[in-house]
């Protein structure tokens, strides 16, 4: 997380198009809808993105945290939006292979 002084800059504009933990959260929070997937975040404070992580987390827990187990809606939803952000983030440059420090 960042420092609570400061604030989030939005999925869109976060390294490789979110693919971050704080991306992850995001990214989540649209499979089940707790936002909508227009919301970036941007200018949202930690406290506010912890929030978002512990509803985040309170949604996987019927499905131990598995897309696998996801109800088909969900699955879609979550293959859909999993899907467009990794083409984006290999358009970006992203390479899943590399650490932060590579």
């Amino acid at each position: 997380m960042r420092p609570a002084s400061e604030t989030y800059i939005g999925i869109d504009r976060d390294h490789y198009g979110g693919m971050t933990p704080t991306g992850t959260i995001i990214r989540d929070a649209w499979v089940f809808e707790l936002l909508p997937e227009t919301e970036t975040c941007a200018g949202w404070d930690a406290g506010r993105i912890e929030q978002l992580y512990d509803r985040v987390t309170a949604a996987w827990e019927p499905y131990g945290h598995l897309a696998s187990r996801l109800s088909p809606e969900l699955r879609a939803r979550h293959e859909r939006i999993y899907g467009e952000a990794v083409r984006r983030a290999r358009e970006l440059g992203w390479d899943p292979e590399l650490g932060d420090d590579d």
